[in-house]
């Protein structure tokens, strides 16, 4: 197995403690908001071998296995992150897998340059994700039900807002989501900016349920997606809990430091909380006007000690370890890729020993064989 060396992206929502404090390094001053682990190349892991990209085309078959490979093509199809948010991050959905293909070929087709700031579709895949808090962890994940959401913009008495309110109230609920969002989202701008100063006033006056607004609408100061994230669940993780972001379900993260999987794809359609392009006719194409609970995932026991977070989607799988005594091993050999996190106390995997933000490549097929007292966290896939 590898010993990976991770890139850490400085984007500017990243918290300047949490990662550093993590990896038990004097923090730089900067926000460190991704530490990125696997084959993605904007940010590739290294290896003593090279780039783990090219570690696997040098090899699919040996490094991921005749089944993987069959099913998702020679390569890695996950990226394995710990995400530390000191701010709230854009507003935003991702689309299926057909939705990405079309997107991605009709953007192709009209010559759109991959790196154009208007261009929605990255690649031709689809991006959901998962996120395991290991801190307190707020986050936005699916639509309220519709009177809720009238109920909260309602109470901040803003005479602007009350055609919002109205329309919340109309049937069917996805046909009002869908009205009040692509109103939110075309209404005019220097009047939404009014808009969001009147709601900011009032969350902050108010507190309570209304804090989180109140915290975005200072970060996002006159942003329609600050009115856009009163529609959506407020959810707070507890270590451990976990997120689960499927196609289409609109979705920010607020503030606290996870683990976070996806499937290994650049596609974000935004809605708002951000300078970047919004196209909202695409937007409300891709989002899924249904409101649920946001459905806060906890880990189901499996053998030997395998704690499983179960997800819809092949393209990754994560798993957890508590370890509570150094004495077990635990024989996590797998026929598919792997990467090992450390993410609490000491962890020996084969002849590394990992300590907190340490992590290992596992080829498909390798022995991994692990043992200490602490956490780690298991990204492989099913295939």
């Amino acid at each position: 197995m590898d010993r990976l060396d991770n890139t850490i992206r400085p984007y500017a929502w990243g918290s300047p403690t949490a990662i550093p404090q993590l990896l038990g390094v004097e923090p730089t001053g900067e926000p460190q908001a991704e530490m990125w682990m696997g084959a993605h190349p904007g940010a590739p892991s290294r290896t003593g071998r090279g780039t783990l990209v090219e570690v696997i085309d040098a090899d699919p078959e040996k490094e991921l296995g005749p089944a993987a490979v069959a099913r998702f093509g020679p390569r890695l199809p996950f990226l394995l992150k710990l995400l530390a948010a000191g701010a709230p991050l854009s507003l935003q959905v991702h689309p299926d897998l057909g939705q990405a293909q079309q997107g991605y070929a009709d953007e192709e087709r009209r010559g759109i340059p991959v790196d154009a700031p208007h261009r929605n579709y990255k690649d031709a895949n689809h991006k959901p994700e998962l996120i395991c808090a290991l801190t307190a962890f707020d986050g936005l994940c699916g639509f309220r039900a519709p009177l809720e959401a009238a109920g909260l913009l309602d109470d901040l008495g803003v005479d602007s807002l009350k055609p919002y309110v109205d329309l919340l109230h109309a049937h069917p609920e996805d046909a009002a989501l869908r009205e009040v969002l692509t109103a939110i989202l075309t209404a005019d701008r220097e009047e939404m900016s009014r808009t969001v100063e009147e709601a900011a006033a009032a969350c902050t006056r108010l507190g309570g349920a209304y804090a989180p607004y109140a915290d975005i609408a200072h970060h996002y100061p006159g942003d329609p997606g600050v009115i856009a994230a009163m529609l959506l669940n407020h959810v707070r993780l507890q270590p451990g809990e976990a997120l689960y972001l499927g196609a289409g379900v609109p979705h920010a993260y607020l503030n606290g430091l996870g683990v976070e999987i996806m499937a290994n794809s650049d596609n974000v359609l935004r809605c708002g909380l951000t300078p970047k392009h919004v196209d909202v006719p695409e937007l409300l194409r891709i989002v899924r006007f249904h409101a649920a609970d946001p459905g806060v995932l906890r880990p189901e026991a499996a053998p030997d000690g395998e704690e499983v977070y179960e997800t819809p989607i092949d393209e990754f799988r994560l798993s957890r370890y508590v370890l509570p005594e150094a004495g077990t091993t635990h024989d996590l050999t797998r026929a598919t890729p792997q990467i090992l996190l450390c993410t609490a106390g000491t962890v020996r995997a084969g002849e590394h020993e990992l300590t907190p933000g340490a992590s290992v490549f596992v080829p498909a097929g390798e022995k991994a064989e692990v043992s200490g007292t602490g956490t780690l966290f298991r990204a492989t896939v099913i295939a």
